[in-house]
């Protein structure tokens, strides 16, 4: 739809009722190949807490959504009660860096937290997206960490579909 954009993928927010629908890879198998949308370029993202509940049941739905081809990513990590030992079990590819870790940049601890976590998902091959970025100089301490994907009003404010329509075409 816009050839000059690099390719990109889609990132969608599941609920709780959503991931426990027994029919959510059929679902969602349909959804791709009505839209032409490849595996490969949709996210699912899910809480910590959602895949904790019943983490068994979890594991083997993200194993078959793995199957499916698409990303999974765990939002807002860091704030719910997951331990190191259950992320370990996931397939997921990403985490989302809760913003309270981003606005904790430069303050006490905070920066040698990212630092950590970032650690951790590269030892554990995960890629992580910094949520609410704001500021510039919170998107230079992030790439300077080595987070490579952000999220927030510093990048582009929250916009409705028909903006950022306008948006796209702008720059295609």
């Amino acid at each position: 739809m816009y050839p000059n954009l690099a390719p990109s993928d889609v990132s969608v927010n599941l609920s709780g009722l959503q991931f426990s629908q027994p029919d959510l890879v059929a679902v969602l198998a349909g959804i791709l190949e009505e839209t032409g949308l490849k595996p490969e370029e949709l996210f699912l993202e899910l809480s910590e807490t959602m895949i904790l509940e019943e983490p068994s049941q979890a594991a083997g739905k993200l194993a078959e959504l793995k199957d499916l081809g698409v990303g999974l990513a765990i939002d807002d990590f860091g704030t719910g009660y997951s331990s190191l030992s259950r992320l370990a079990e996931f397939p997921v590819d990403r985490i989302k860096l809760d913003h309270s870790f981003v606005h904790g940049l430069g303050i006490g601890s905070g920066t040698e937290v990212v630092r950590a976590i970032l650690a951790l998902a590269r030892t554990m091959r995960m890629r992580v997206v910094a949520e609410g970025v704001e500021t510039a100089a919170q998107a230079k301490v992030l790439q300077e960490l080595g987070c490579e994907y952000g999220q927030g009003e510093f990048f582009a404010p929250p916009m409705a579909p028909a903006a950022q329509e306008l948006r796209f075409r702008s720059i295609s």
